[in-house]
């Protein structure tokens, strides 16, 4: 991001910013222990400093404890945007009292005002709580010590433990009864919402990881473990049983996932919810119908098969149960799938089918 750009800032850009090991981050925390309180704007363009009333101006490389010994003075401390330089001190900025703000203290009303106005990140210490609160992209986000922030991730890493063990297990059992033509469309929610917890557990984690910066590096590794190929097997999901007519579309797919996302926690564990968002009958009775997957998943599992390959196929056999039965030449005559192509697969299905 350019310099002055006025391009609102997100959160995951902040919170990189400020995570610890950060010299940013450095600087808070010495303004924490000195109790003096701050105010700080990341990014100093037109629509910054047309909000800064006095103060000093100055053009100096960022360092820590520059930016405590500023942060002395009254006034809001004016950092560049890629935070490397401080811009000016002892400012006083005055936003318009037109952007709502439910903070009651001047420092963090301006902040969060300033943040809403200018699309820059704000940061307010608040001197009698010690406490760092990030305004930005009209979120409020308290920044907690890395302790806090470890142990409840360390909290998370456990609950997403238990959900890929009873994951793996579900998505077994679906595999088993899929290849052998028994699967429920019961079999297909269940295995669909614990994905959909495991991913909701790891995007919460994501953050802990940002947050966390530098002290965040063993706690990625085992969510990247946990997680596996959390997306894709959701999108093969969908692709699998979506009510459609022959193989879905990407924009029907994302459609599905979104609408998947929208659902909270305790309607996410309705299996009828997950049925009627994948266009299938969600009565109780309909729920321990038979239902035959396209076989994306399946063919997943052959090696180097692509997207691309996968649609040409299903759309030339139909289902699941037709591919597990087609010869090695009624797959070659499938367009774009060639001899090598039917040889590899076959042999792949052939010994998925046992």
């Amino acid at each position: 991001m350019s310099e002055g750009s006025i391009t609102p800032a997100t959160l995951s850009e902040a919170l990189q910013n400020l995570a610890p090991g950060t010299a940013l981050r450095d600087g808070l925390d010495r303004i924490v222990k000195g109790r003096t309180g701050a105010l700080i704007v990341l990014g100093d363009g037109p629509e910054v400093t047309e909000l800064c009333d006095g103060g000093i101006e100055f053009d100096v490389p960022f360092a820590p404890t520059r930016l405590r010994e500023l942060s002395k003075m009254d006034g809001a401390v004016i950092l560049s945007t890629d935070g490397t330089r401080i811009r000016r001190a002892n400012v006083q900025l005055v936003p318009s009292p037109a952007y709502a703000t439910s903070e009651s203290g001047t420092r963090h009303r301006s902040a969060e005002r300033t943040a809403l106005q200018t699309g820059r990140p704000v940061v307010a210490v608040s001197q009698s709580m010690n406490v760092i609160t990030l305004y930005v992209d009209g979120d409020r986000h308290v920044l907690d010590d890395p302790a806090t922030i470890l142990n409840r991730a360390n909290q998370a890493i456990g609950t997403l433990e238990r959900y890929r063990s009873r994951l793996d297990l579900a998505n077994q059992r679906l595999f088993v009864a899929e290849v052998n033509n028994y699967a429920t469309v019961s079999d297909v929610a269940a295995v669909l919402q614990r994905e959909l917890l495991v991913k909701r557990v790891g995007l919460e984690l994501d953050q802990s990881v940002l947050e966390l910066g530098t002290d965040g590096r063993q706690l990625d590794l085992q969510l990247t473990e946990l997680r596996g190929d959390n997306d894709r097997e959701i999108d093969l999901l969908i692709r699998d049983y979506l009510a459609a007519d022959g193989t879905p579309g990407t924009e029907e797919v994302r459609a599905v996932s979104e609408a998947l996302d929208g659902l909270d926690d305790a309607d996410l564990l309705k299996p009828a919810n997950v049925a009627r968002a994948l266009g299938l009958p969600a009565t109780e009775e309909s729920l321990t119908q038979w239902i035959v997957p396209r076989g994306y998943r399946v063919l997943s599992r052959v090696p180097r098969v692509q997207m691309f390959l996968m649609n040409k196929i299903i759309s030339g056999v139909g289902d699941l149960t037709a591919l597990l039965a087609a010869s090695e030449e009624e797959l070659a005559a499938i367009d774009n799938v060639g001899t090598l192509w039917a040889r590899h697969i076959h042999e792949g299905l052939r010994r998925m089918n046992g």
